[in-house]
C-alpha cells in the first residue's frame, strides 16, 4: 500500500480554509471544527479511521442492544 504525505494532498483551496480556521477573529465554530478535523485524520489514517469507527459501533451496539 503507497503511504502519501499530507504535503502532497494538500490542495491550495484546502490551504485557504485552513487559513481561515485558523483566524482568530472570534467567531468560534467547535462542531465544524471536530468534523474538519475528523475528515483530515480519516484522509491522512483511514486505516485508523475505519478501526474507531468498528469499535464505536460495536460498542453502541453492545449497550444499546433491543433485548
Amino acid at each position: 500500500m503507497a503511504t502519501h504525505t499530507a504535503e502532497a494532498n494538500r490542495s491550495p483551496a484546502r490551504e485557504q480554509g485552513r487559513r481561515n480556521s485558523l483566524d482568530t477573529s472570534g467567531d468560534r465554530r467547535p462542531f465544524e471544527d471536530l468534523v474538519n478535523y475528523a475528515r483530515e485524520y480519516a484522509r491522512e489514517q483511514p486505516e485508523m479511521a475505519a478501526l474507531w469507527c468498528l469499535g464505536i459501533g460495536f460498542v453502541l451496539g453492545w449497550k444499546l442492544k433491543p433485548w
